[in-house]
């Protein structure tokens, strides 16, 4: 299933550390996190995790444990949620729900055969993410202390443009668009690390977390932002998914650098509907200015409540990633006590 745009061998990619990322704030695209953990956190036959009352969980595990884990590193962390897509991403929506069923019905066809491997091989493709598991997501953070955004429409757009506020270090996708949107460093990779499956194949890879930088990859291509925002519209976005036929990365940087823009190639100018439009959804994104989100405290009994309790998480694997958090409670209230020594 595409998501995005594919800019991976244009971009220039750095491999990073997580504790190199220790001391920084990280704005988290939360729908592009949340369908990572449902397409990988699965069980034997590729069936998703849930609770004795067959809700899904594979999202809250997700959030729970991988947070947990990045939080222990000194990394700050914020989820910007999705509002309404524009109206030019109906087509892509479309699409993917499309996929999506099919998925599903060679999943279920599959489980009927009793072939597992081909039934996990559709799993992660049948992924979906209901207006529920949404709210118990923010719910969760609410209760672990991690601030989360609600943005106008889309998330990434919403995180890039606080990241080039100031407000966080950087934004996390799996996607590229949040370039596109003038994230000034982009972090792939952070929810989901080690090895994992590739989609559809039985084929494992290691995955590391990789830090992208904006000025950097403007800077060694020659090109400006706009004339990057044309290369992912060359290539299809999620704005207007078929792209061009036959146009790849290399190609499409060829013609812009020859051409300096969509509008100037010729043949192309005339095939390309809506192209302003889709400019400015990355160029002048639908945005909210928000406060300076900010850590909480996390409220231990009501996460046991309510992921124990109420969703049968395990509460002796629980207690492993608690400890995490209140490590790193402690150790954030000892660093604050002490700079305000410090300045008194």
């Amino acid at each position: 299933m595409k998501m995005g745009v594919d800019l991976g061998s244009l971009v220039l990619k750095t491999k990073v550390s997580l504790g190199e990322l220790s001391g920084t704030t990280i704005a988290i695209d939360a729908y592009n996190a949340l369908y990572q953990f449902l397409a990988v956190i699965r069980g034997a036959t590729g069936e998703p995790l849930k609770d004795r009352q067959g809700r899904i969980t594979s999202h809250l595990s997700g959030i729970f444990y991988r947070s947990a884990n990045l939080m222990e590193k000194g990394i700050n962390l914020v989820y910007i949620f999705d509002g309404k897509p524009p109206e030019l991403k109906a087509k892509e929506i479309s699409q993917r729900r499309v996929i999506k069923e099919k998925a599903q019905y060679n999943y279920e066809k599959a489980i009927r055969s009793g072939n597992i491997v081909e039934a996990k091989k559709f799993a992660q493709s049948t992924s979906k993410l209901s207006h529920d598991m949404i709210q118990d997501s923010k719910h969760l953070l609410d209760l672990m202390g991690i601030p989360w955004v609600q943005a106008p429409s889309e998330g990434e757009a919403q995180a890039a443009y606080m990241a080039s506020k100031g407000q966080a270090s950087m934004a996390a996708s799996q996607d590229h668009d949040a370039i596109l949107f003038g994230a000034p460093k982009l972090l792939r990779n952070l929810t989901v690390t080690g090895k994992r499956k590739l989609p559809n194949k039985n084929i494992y890879v290691n995955v590391e977390t990789e830090s992208i930088d904006l000025k950097s990859t403007l800077s060694t291509l020659g090109l400006t932002r706009e004339q990057l925002v044309d290369i992912g519209i060359l290539l299809g976005t999620d704005f207007n998914p078929d792209g061009f036929k036959g146009i790849g990365p290399s190609t499409a940087l060829k013609l812009i650098k020859q051409h300096g823009s969509i509008d100037s190639i010729p043949g192309l100018e005339k095939k390309m509907i809506n192209l302003e439009a889709i400019r400015d959804i990355f160029l002048r994104p639908n945005v909210s200015d928000v406060d300076t989100p900010k850590q909480g405290p996390f409220v231990e009994e009501s996460i046991s409540e309510f992921l124990s309790k109420e969703r049968d998480f395990s509460q002796d694997r629980l207690e492993s990633a608690m400890q995490k958090l209140r490590i790193q409670t402690s150790t954030r209230s000892e660093n604050l006590e002490k700079w305000f020594g410090e300045t008194t």
